[in-house]
């Protein structure tokens, strides 16, 4: 039985985490737009360069983007039997858009789960988050520390901090959230 979940709720909300143990539970795909944006900023292909811009300043990335990149993903045959996605869609053109495009797909969501977070909590989780320079890894200082500081437990490399994760831009990010 297919099963079709959007997470919404702003940065630092948990929305990646409960995707996790959803995806292990239902057995289908955690699609993540700020993933997909992220693999296409690494990627440096022509959308990511676009959307990269938007994300250094802690700004959203423009419907078409966003939206683009989605639909490709969601029309893999991984997502024929479902999927969670992980803060899409985040403005009502995105959640008019999906809808149109489930419906002609003949494939609505099932579930839309609305995850709340107090702002000195979400700057708490996201100022503390930390990324492997190398393999993406993702570690939290207060809830889930590398075993040495600075390194990853994986591979070794440098932690460092993403430039969504600076509190100048979490606060821009929730602030454009809250609009």
């Amino acid at each position: 039985m297919a099963v079709r979940i959007t997470l919404l709720g702003p940065p630092g909300s948990g929305k990646g985490t409960q995707a996790a143990a959803l995806e292990a539970a239902l057995s289908v795909p955690h699609v993540s737009s700020g993933d997909l944006l992220r693999e296409a900023v690494q990627q440096k292909t022509p959308p990511g360069v676009e959307a990269k811009k938007f994300m250094d300043s802690g700004l959203l990335v423009p419907d078409a983007l966003v939206l683009g990149m989605v639909e490709e993903r969601i029309g893999r045959p991984d997502c024929d039997s479902g999927f969670l996605l992980d803060g899409f869609p985040r403005t009502e053109a995105q959640a008019a858009a999906l809808d149109e495009l489930l419906r002609s797909v003949g494939a609505p969501l099932d579930h839309v789960v609305a995850l709340a977070v107090d702002t000195p909590e979400l700057l708490a989780r996201l100022g503390g988050r930390r990324s492997c320079s190398h393999c993406d890894a993702v570690y939290h200082l207060r809830f889930n520390p590398p075993a040495v500081e600075g390194k990853c437990d994986g591979c070794g490399s440098a932690l460092v901090v993403r430039d969504d994760d600076r509190e100048e831009t979490v606060r821009e990010r929730l602030d454009v959230f809250s609009e």
